[in-house]
């Protein structure tokens, strides 16, 4: 990494350098905000963890799935689904309903109880990322979003 103190000040663009400083500083910044986001009191009680606000999010956003659909969305296998979908289920968060086309198959949901708070919980996130998002044309959101998973696998990967 270089430090020579070299910037790119163009309104044309960002250095490569330029967009690491930025980036090592912005996104502790935006972990510590995104954490310190509470969880609404009537869910407080649930033992909820990040893992699950991607689940309630697709389900949110997408409506009502298979345990199958939920796993491929949340790229786990089904077994860590189908566990995380019981354990919220014993306790009312979502439901599980079988499925009127083939009745072996369970169709998730999120109760009706639970979906204001968790609908409030997760809208201030979407929200940001509505605003940040919505300006951009669609070929610049993949590059944002293919940007944010590079970043993810080459943490993944220890690439340095």
């Amino acid at each position: 990494m270089s430090t020579d103190g070299r910037h790119d000040d163009g309104a044309a663009g960002l250095g490569v350098e330029d967009g690491i400083r930025t980036l090592l500083r912005l996104m502790p910044r935006m972990v510590g905000r995104a954490k310190r986001v509470k969880i609404p009191a009537e869910l407080e009680s649930f033992s909820l963890a990040p893992r699950h606000l991607s689940l309630f999010a697709f389900l949110l956003f997408d409506g009502p799935m298979t345990v199958n659909a939920l796993a491929a969305r949340l790229e786990v296998a089904p077994a860590t689904v189908s566990l995380m979908v019981g354990e919220l289920s014993r306790q009312g968060i979502l439901r599980r309903e079988a499925d009127e086309s083939d009745r072996r198959r369970a169709i998730v949901s999120i109760s009706d109880e639970h979906r204001p708070a968790i609908d409030g919980w997760l809208a201030c996130g979407a929200g940001a990322w509505r605003r940040a998002l919505e300006p951009l044309t669609p070929e610049q959101r993949r590059m944002f979003v293919d940007t944010l998973e590079a970043y993810e696998r080459g943490l993944d990967s220890g690439e340095g």
